[in-house]
């Protein structure tokens, strides 16, 4: 299964939990942003929203700085 995320072509061999992606972008333990297919995903609910084959994923992570 193929997804794009963050714009780019990204493909999957199966499908995976909103929270399983991001471990494996290694964003899972920063505060994130996550919409798919538009509409954002609660942090309460990446455990349980599946990515499905065609989904547009954006990951958006704060930068701190001074």
């Amino acid at each position: 299964m193929n997804i794009q995320l963050n714009g780019q072509a990204r493909p999957l061999s199966h499908p995976l939990t909103v929270l399983e992606l991001l471990a494996d972008e290694g964003l899972a333990e920063r505060r994130v942003a996550v919409e798919v297919n538009g509409q954002i995903v609660p942090r309460s609910r990446h455990g349980e929203h599946l990515v499905q084959d065609g989904d547009l994923v954006e990951i958006v992570h704060a930068l701190g700085g001074g």
